[in-house]
């Protein structure tokens, strides 16, 4: 068994931020990876024209700035650059193929015990902490919904993170199944590649542009969410029109509003809006069934479709290997505390970039926990 102070499951951003943080107090760690290299999820599960769609400010690491000449909305390997030197700056060396599968507080020795196979060399190894930091984050696993007849279709079915670019699909009918930022992305890339394409769009949503939503939360420094919210929607509506005749409806609450209560962030137009209004991409209605290459629509529609793409969002594994989970996570794998008090658990147990608040919050966790931990190590020593 391996001792540590403060062990982090996870070398995504949010991982390898509580490792900076952690530095910074000189408090020792270890990081273990399942995969074969940090921030994996952006090295080999995003498709090729990803960037980032916050401006820079929001889009850091903490204790290192991004260079004066970094652009506004940094491309992923613009990003990826950035944290290549973060890992470079702070000496971050995390031991992959370690695949946790189980941690639970032992009450007699008062720390966690956690169990990682070591994929590479097939062995079990036991570690002991004082503090346990979950940093898998919210994206962990690709869910796909269970429809009627999916496993019938005979065509490609893909979760986004395994989509790289449309090339393979042209002269093909393909169908998206999910309105969000990937949803939107991806099929703006499919048409641009000359694929026939298709979304499903069966919740409300705002749609801005990158430019809106920098100015909003740059005003929301300033003025109330409400006001923020009236000034950016009338925008949005200056430049788009009525989507409603599109089948694009809005939430009630506004952009940021909602974002807070929901954590549902706007969509970020890459120019998919323009592609539907000139007809270019399908809306179409919520599944019923899928029979083969039919796909059948709850509003009596059906089409035929070569491929099927579920950009239908991640669910959080960390409930699967972390027994003891109540401490600080809900039945979901998410915080069960309310922001901003989401990332501290009980006995220990932390977790980071589950706020459903992009970089901006994995900076702000990673920070907060370090600092807590720096306390009780403190008043130790």
């Amino acid at each position: 068994m391996e001792n540590a102070v403060v062990l982090i499951v996870g070398a995504g951003p949010s991982g390898l931020a509580m490792a900076g943080c952690l530095t910074q107090h000189s408090i020792p760690y270890v990081i273990l990876e399942r995969e074969d290299c940090y921030a994996s999820l952006w090295k080999k599960r995003t498709y090729d024209r990803l960037g980032l769609h916050l401006a820079k400010e929001f889009c850091f690491l903490p204790h290192k700035t991004l260079p004066p000449d970094a652009p506004t909305f940094m491309p992923k390997q613009y990003f990826l650059r950035y944290v290549d030197g973060y890992v470079s700056e702070f000496k971050i060396n995390p031991r992959y193929h370690r695949s946790v599968e189980s941690a639970f507080f032992d009450e007699a020795a008062k720390k966690w015990r956690i169990e990682a196979n070591n994929t590479l060399e097939g062995s079990m190894e036991v570690y002991s902490a004082e503090f346990l930091v979950v940093a898998t984050g919210e994206n962990c696993e690709g869910f796909i919904p269970s429809l009627p007849g999916l496993d019938s279709f005979p065509g490609d079915i893909l979760h986004s993170n395994l989509y790289k670019s449309g090339s393979k699909y042209k002269s093909k009918d393909v169908l998206v199944v999910g309105c969000g930022n990937s949803g939107m992305e991806i099929a703006y890339d499919l048409v641009d590649h000359g694929a026939r394409t298709s979304i499903v769009i069966r919740s409300p949503l705002h749609v801005l542009t990158k430019e809106l939503v920098h100015r909003g939360m740059s005003l929301l420094k300033y003025l109330p969410v409400y006001m923020v919210d009236a000034i950016i929607t009338m925008l949005a509506r200056l430049e788009y029109g009525d989507l409603t005749k599109y089948g694009i409806c809005k939430p009630k609450r506004g952009p940021f509003a909602n974002k807070t209560a929901t954590g549902r962030s706007p969509v970020i137009d890459v120019g998919t809006i323009k592609k539907i209004q000139d007809g270019e991409i399908e809306v179409v209605s919520d599944i019923s069934s899928i029979n083969k290459n039919n796909v059948v629509f709850k509003n009596g529609t059906e089409k035929k479709f070569d491929a099927i793409v579920f950009a239908t969002g991640y669910r959080s594994a960390a409930n699967k290997w972390l027994k003891d989970y109540k401490y600080a996570l809900n039945g979901e794998g998410m915080p069960k505390n309310s922001f901003p008090e989401h990332w501290k658990g009980e006995k220990g147990l932390y977790c980071a970039g589950l706020s459903r608040r992009g970089l901006f919050g994995v900076s702000m966790d990673a920070q907060a926990i370090a600092n807590d931990i720096n306390k009780f190590t403190s008043g130790k020593n």
